[in-house]
């Protein structure tokens, strides 16, 4: 049985004021089985101690970063290595996110490195992957996802520690969301790759989360979905209703 795992990147959003007003209202007030489901939050770098301040103490709530230096510790500006993030802490890493790609010009080399020295560090990858509207408009989803989905593969040395996020590019930020059918159909097309290229067992154990305008009034509809297997969310983990974003693991069926 896999588990739900429901993750809020924050991204480079929010203030101290906003932070403590919104641990306190919205994220130590979530109830989920544990069991069952998986949640993460991923503030940014500078607001990782004290986000994780102010969590309650029998929160079962992670912290995770919102990316990882493909390098390890030394002459690097303005990184914080993997090595780094478990000393102090933290179990997760957020990889190869969309923004991280088209702004910053990491390859799927670069990725495939960061995730890569993340788990040799004893750090789970969310990896993510998805594909620009003008590649979904021309037919190239399954290339460039599987692509993506390669390099991170060829770097990956325990699937246990891996979530797999569909970010397709065009939904994110903008209010548009794939349809449920259009996201099982790449999650479906995802789980059988692995399956053909990796292992069965592992495409079965694997997450394959969905990313973009993910809300609380269609979560429920996505979460249905047979190889669906929770959120990344982005702007709706700032808001009170990611709540109801997190109680959608309760409708999960694998």
């Amino acid at each position: 049985m896999r588990k739900v795992f429901i993750g809020g990147n924050w991204k480079s959003n929010g203030d101290v004021n906003f932070i403590k007003n919104h641990m306190k209202s919205v994220i130590n007030t979530l109830t989920f089985d544990k069991t069952k489901c998986e949640v993460i939050i991923a503030p940014t770098n500078l607001h990782l101690e004290y986000t994780r301040s102010l969590l309650d103490k029998d929160s079962a709530v992670e912290i995770s970063a919102q990316n990882v230096s493909a390098y390890g510790d030394g002459a690097y500006t303005g990184e914080v290595s993997a090595k780094q993030l478990r000393d102090y802490g933290l179990n997760w890493a957020i990889v190869g996110h969309s923004e991280r790609r088209s702004l910053f010009g990491e390859s799927n080399e670069v990725v495939g490195k960061k995730t890569k020295i993340s788990l040799e560090n004893n750090v789970k990858v969310i990896a993510c992957i998805g594909e620009k509207l003008e590649e979904r408009e021309s037919k190239k989803t399954m290339e460039v996802c599987l692509s993506q989905l390669e390099a991170i593969a060829k770097n990956t040395s325990d699937w246990s520690k891996i979530v797999v996020a569909y970010e397709p590019v065009w939904a994110i930020g903008t209010g548009k969301t794939a349809s449920p059918q259009q996201a099982q159909e790449v999650h479906g097309e995802l789980r059988n790759w692995i399956s053909s290229k990796v292992s069965k067992d592992v495409a079965k154990a694997v997450r394959i989360i969905y990313g973009g305008s993910v809300t609380e009034q269609n979560a429920n509809d996505l979460i249905t979905q047979a190889d669906i297997d929770g959120f990344l969310v982005g702007g709706a983990s700032l808001k009170k209703g990611f709540k109801d974003i997190v109680d959608s693991y309760k409708n999960y069926k694998i």
